[in-house]
Parts: C-alpha cells; sequence; structure tokens
C-alpha cells in the first residue's frame, strides 16, 4: 500500500450502506486493451481499489482483466460502469448491464450509474436498476449528469433513491453545480467529481498555481483534495503511474476554510465535455 492513506479504509458510506473509496481512477478515453490493463494494474498496485468504467468507453474488458490478473479478491475492488443512453428502457437496461457484466467478467458491479438522463424512457429505466439492484447484479445504483429537475422527476416515481450522482465538479464549476449539488446533499445522494482536473485546462492558471505553492503541492493535488474536503468522491484519470501515485497522495494536508472560500471564487461555468444543464 502507498502511504498516503488511499486503502479500502479511505472510504464512504453510500445509501445502501456499501462501502465505496472516496478516490476512484477514471478510464474515459483510456485506449482498450492493454493500456487500460497497464493503467488499471498500476491504480492497483498504488492502493487505489475503486474503478470508474462505462460501456461507452469500451474498455469494460481491459478493466475486468486487470481488476484478475491483480490478484486482489473481488470484494477488495471497487467497480462502476454506466448504462449508455441507446440502452435505455426496461428491458433493453436488463440486457445491457448483463452485456457489461460479460465484458468485465464479474457477476455482480459495486455500483451501476444510468450515464445520462435521456428523455422519455429514463423512468422505465430506473425501474430496471431496481430490479438489478434486487437480483444482486449490482451492490448500489445511481445517476449521472442528472440535474435537478431530473433527480425530482425521479425521486417522485422512484421506490430506490439513488444512492449516487455524477457530475463534472472543480472549483471552477462548483457555483454552477449547485442546483444540484445542495439537493443531492439534501436527500443524502453521494456526489462523485468526474474531471476534476478540468482536463489540464486549468493547471497553469497563476492564482492555482499560488495555493499550490503555499501547501507544497501540485495543483492537481489541490484540485482533489479540494473535491474531498466537499465530500465528494473523486475520479482523477491519469494513464501515467507516477501521476497516478501523486494523484493519490492528498491525505497527508488539508486546505484552509479561507483557501476553500477564495477557491469557490474560480467559478466561471467551466464544462469541458458535454453541459447536461439544458438536457430535456
Amino acid at each position: 500500500m502507498m502511504s498516503g492513506g488511499l486503502t479500502l479504509k479511505s472510504i464512504r458510506r453510500l445509501n445502501f450502506g456499501v462501502e465505496i473509496p472516496l478516490v476512484g481512477l477514471g478510464v474515459f478515453r483510456s485506449p482498450a486493451g492493454e493500456t487500460t490493463k497497464h493503467t488499471v494494474r498500476a491504480a492497483l498496485q498504488a492502493g487505489y481499489r475503486h474503478i470508474d468504467t462505462a460501456k461507452i468507453y469500451g474498455n469494460e474488458e481491459a478493466v475486468g482483466q486487470a481488476i484478475r490478473e491483480s490478484g486482489l479478491p473481488r470484494a477488495e475492488a471497487f467497480v462502476t460502469t454506466k448504462l449508455w443512453n441507446t440502452d435505455h428502457g426496461y428491458d433493453v437496461a436488463l440486457r445491457a448491464c448483463e452485456e457489461s457484466l460479460a465484458k468485465l467478467g464479474l457477476n455482480y458491479v459495486d455500483l451501476y450509474l444510468v450515464h445520462w438522463p435521456v428523455e422519455g424512457l429514463r423512468l422505465d429505466t430506473w425501474r430496471a436498476m431496481e430490479r438489478l439492484l434486487a437480483d444482486g447484479k449490482a451492490r448500489a445504483i445511481g445517476v449521472s449528469n442528472y440535474m435537478s429537475r431530473h433527480l425530482e422527476e425521479l425521486l417522485d416515481h422512484c421506490t430506490v433513491t439513488p444512492a449516487v450522482n455524477q457530475l463534472e465538479l472543480s472549483p471552477y464549476n462548483y457555483l454552477y453545480r449547485k442546483e444540484v449539488v445542495d439537493p443531492c446533499r439534501a436527500q443524502g445522494i453521494a456526489l462523485e467529481a468526474y474531471s476534476p482536473l478540468t482536463k489540464g485546462q486549468k493547471l497553469n492558471e497563476p492564482k492555482l498555481v499560488a495555493i499550490a505553492q503555499k501547501y507544497g503541492k501540485t495543483t492537481v493535488q489541490v484540485l482533489i483534495r479540494w473535491a474531498l474536503q466537499q465530500g465528494f468522491i473523486v475520479l482523477p484519470k491519469s494513464n501515467d503511474p507516477a501521476r497516478i501515485r501523486q494523484n493519490a497522495d492528498v491525505f497527508d494536508f488539508a486546505i484552509s476554510d479561507a483557501d476553500m472560500a477564495h477557491l469557490e471564487t474560480f467559478n466561471v461555468n467551466l464544462v469541458t465535455g458535454w453541459d447536461p444543464t439544458n438536457a430535456p
């Protein structure tokens, strides 16, 4: 294990009682095959126990192979995958989960997420998610890229409240996302931060560099630590083993309240991918 404290004990308990490591490895745009296998292996060797993939990433098979080849007991690897937009609807969603499990080579995933709020079928999809939970195909279920109105619709009809909402979150869009962050917190829905490093767009910004220098850390580490102190589960991405280790070295310092407030002023409504704010 690495010295940063990133083990299974660095966890949050979801609303199903499922324990999820606070820092995970995202594999978005990590090429299928050997690259993803080496990346996941490096992360597991560094002490990571949380891997976040999705059907649309095209690398579920490589993620599953890396976990098996690591020699870790299944219970020590927290695996998330996601239902893609073309798989909405009750029966289709059930089949899609089975297909993902087959590619991963797993009997269950620890967390299964609806990747995007597709209009028209998402309530039928959520019924399927609840069925997958009941059948033990997923230990927890949740959503991704859901804004407050999508959540309101779901909460008005669901039997099981989503455990997680995964969103793009960083100091550069935190205020922009408050309209969904606050309701999630009120409902006990855990927030996961993807693209917490702004896809590199802000890493050299002088005001962020100044904060990093104050703590003797990198700007990447400051952004990850910011997410943790907000109470988010955070999913930094890298294919570089050294950076993967560095991304986990965030448990030996704390950002002051004053600097957390200062980071909040960095908001510029930054969205580095598709913005679900106006999704129907």
